[in-house]
């Protein structure tokens, strides 16, 4: 069951959506669209009368003119009802296009109608990084600390995600998962882990016995396991297009190409110009284009440290990036694979261990494994950047958390070497799959938040800062797993946060 608020919240926004906030009829509206331009972008805007509802906006428009469907990935035409549309001023930014950044700005407008908001993503399309290199599936909330922010924002994000899957008509598969104890040791350790899992509230657990395991899952080998039958799978990627579609026909403005490069605050002109003072803050590109706001979100995800840093804030803690691999099984295989197939965690880490993971287009996903990257986005093993690799060494913990844990790291590094050690250990679950039956397959790469003793950062974290640019701005500095199924629920708390802070 949701916290009362969570579901007036989002009842609103069906409501909104059903067309409460855009049944205006023969009022002008700017459609825009973002055209980029070396060193600047541009929009292009049009009015038209329109006869209907403001959704119609990415299809055709009466009066004869029609716009074209944007390829996938791309922002969708702009929305914008009732107010100018501008390429360079905002009451709010959003930095970051990935789906905690575009659900948080879905939140905002469909909160503030009347306020433009701006989403700035650095890459040519949205969703490509983290978004777009999971495993895609919907958490059911059993793993985290009861009462921690990962486990409410989990427990209520993954009903809120299916809610709004229904809704918009995007596929997923509430398939289950068994979380499955194949030594006599694990066992206490999977109960501990069920208690958690009651405290949290997650729906329909059980315990199970080898009989059961073996009605859900008939390869799967195992003593004793958790079946929790509330997980599922999704394209989170689509997910995150749809939250975009949403934003854009709310009247939100997407820019893509814009890495940033600078934050400060404006320095006031002779003339006391207007933008100059009601839009505060300067956000620079690295081609020298600038877009001017009120206040500042950041979801920057793999960059959320150095995007603290670059607008005066504190850098802590600091983002390591954990690369993922995975392995697939072949086609003549998946048959072995029903359902989500998970061990029995450690608790010393993070990550949850090689898992079996279907995925909706009915492929099967073997991994991820948690191999230290060198590279923020390097997503194959040799990637390498200097900067990146500097950081990891001088400025994080992560040297200490090294020597703490050598002998973990040394094992994933062999395992991602040889595939066959890892269809070992996956053989412990299901025993009938060998290395002929897999291949290599895709990688993703995890922003791990880390302190300077090294200890990893568990929870979600959100702060500000102090002076003129801190007081208005908004940090998501660690959102890693289950930030996707948490999406909705974060961006819940992000609104209702940027509320308070900024008195909208």
């Amino acid at each position: 069951a949701l916290p009362r608020g969570a579901v007036a919240r989002f009842s609103l926004v069906a409501a909104w959506e059903a067309g409460l906030a855009c049944t205006r009829t023969r009022t002008p509206v700017a459609t825009s669209w973002v055209v980029e331009g070396e060193g600047a972008l541009e929009m292009v805007s049009v009015l038209r009368y329109l006869g209907g509802a403001c959704g119609r906006a990415h299809g055709g428009f009466p009066g004869g003119f029609a716009a074209s469907r944007p390829a996938p990935g791309r922002p969708r035409p702009v929305c914008q009802s009732g107010r100018r549309a501008s390429t360079s001023s905002f009451d709010i930014v959003i930095i970051g296009g990935g789906i905690v950044g575009l659900s948080s700005a879905r939140a905002l407008i469909l909160r503030h109608p009347t306020l433009s908001i701006g989403v700035l993503e650095k890459e040519k399309d949205l969703a490509v990084h983290q978004t777009g290199h999971n495993s895609g599936v919907i958490h059911s909330g059993i793993y985290y600390k009861p009462e921690s922010l990962k486990a409410k924002l989990c427990v209520q994000g993954a009903a809120l995600i299916y809610e709004y899957c229904n809704q918009k008509g995007i596929s997923y598969k509430q398939c289950g998962k068994l979380i499955v104890a194949t030594e006599q040791e694990e066992i206490p350790r999977l109960q501990a882990l069920y208690e958690r899992g009651m405290q949290n509230g997650v729906q329909g657990l059980r315990l199970i016995q080898q009989e059961d395991i073996k009605k859900k899952e008939p390869y799967c080998r195992g003593l004793m396991a958790i079946d929790c039958p509330y997980t599922g799978i999704v394209d989170y990627q689509q997910v995150a297009l749809s939250f975009a579609q949403d934003f854009q026909e709310a009247g939100g403005s997407v820019l893509t190409n814009f890495e940033v490069k600078e934050i400060e605050m404006a320095k006031e002109s002779p003339s006391r110009s207007e933008d100059g003072m009601k839009y505060p803050i300067v956000i620079r590109n690295t081609k020298g284009a600038e877009v001017r706001c009120q206040y500042v979100v950041t979801c920057a995800g793999l960059y959320s440290d150095r995007i603290s840093e670059l607008s005066g804030c504190s850098p802590d803690p600091r983002i390591v990036p954990f690369r993922g691999d995975y392995m697939l099984l072949k086609p003549e295989k998946c048959y072995l694979v029903k359902g989500n197939i998970y061990p029995v965690p450690d608790s010393r880490f993070p990550f949850l261990g090689v898992h079996f993971t279907p995925r909706m287009d009915g492929s099967i996903w073997l991994g991820p494994n948690a191999i230290l990257a060198f590279k923020r986005e390097g997503y194959k093993p040799f990637d390498f950047s200097a900067r990146d690799f500097m950081d990891i060494i001088i400025k994080s913990g992560c040297i200490k958390l090294i020597f703490q844990n050598f002998s973990y790291g040394v094992n994933e590094m062999y395992k991602a070497c040889f595939l066959s050690e890892t269809v070992k250990y996956l053989q412990k679950f299901i025993p009938e799959i060998t290395i002929s039956d897999v291949v290599r397959g895709p990688a993703g790469v995890r922003a791990q938040a880390l302190d300077r003793d090294g200890n990893l950062v568990e929870d979600f974290v959100f702060d500000g800062g102090v002076g003129d640019i801190g007081n208005r701005i908004l940090h998501v500095r660690n959102a890693p797993s289950p930030a996707a199924t948490s999406s909705l629920a974060i961006s819940g708390m992000i609104a209702d946060e940027v509320q308070q802070r900024f008195k909208l």
